[in-house]
């Protein structure tokens, strides 16, 4: 069996923050989610069965979390500390796509959500 590449995600992961441009957004705050998909080799996790051999997602969680609890005005700038953090921070992964979406959006109508999708390459100037 030939692998030719592999994806570790974290899908719409749920947090309650404080990001957003109107003042009562960073008071109230609002519900968010948060997807992370990241280009990791995992060929020597599917013969070890070792979490060891393959990227910890709930490392990945982690980072999330803390980025998630630090207030921004844009979700742009939010997905991009997201994915600054998780380079900086776990070897091995030159590739991710993020999705952040702010739940029902104040903005006056019926709206799910609102989203920016970033897809990141590693080019080691972190």
């Amino acid at each position: 069996m030939e692998l030719k590449e592999s994806w570790v995600s974290l899908d719409e992961m749920r947090f309650h923050a404080h990001h957003g441009v109107l003042p009562q957004e960073r008071v109230t705050g609002g519900d968010f989610t948060v997807s992370v998909e990241v280009k990791y080799d995992v060929s020597r996790a599917i013969s070890s069965d070792d979490v060891a051999d393959t990227v910890n997602y709930a490392v990945i969680f982690k980072i999330v979390n803390r980025e998630m609890h630090q207030p921004s005005c844009l979700l742009e700038h939010l997905a991009g500390r997201i994915g600054k953090s998780i380079f900086r921070e776990i070897e091995g992964i030159n590739e991710m796509r993020i999705k952040v979406s702010k739940v029902n959006p104040p903005m006056g109508g019926q709206c799910y959500g609102a989203s920016v999708s970033l897809y990141l390459i590693n080019d080691k100037t972190l």
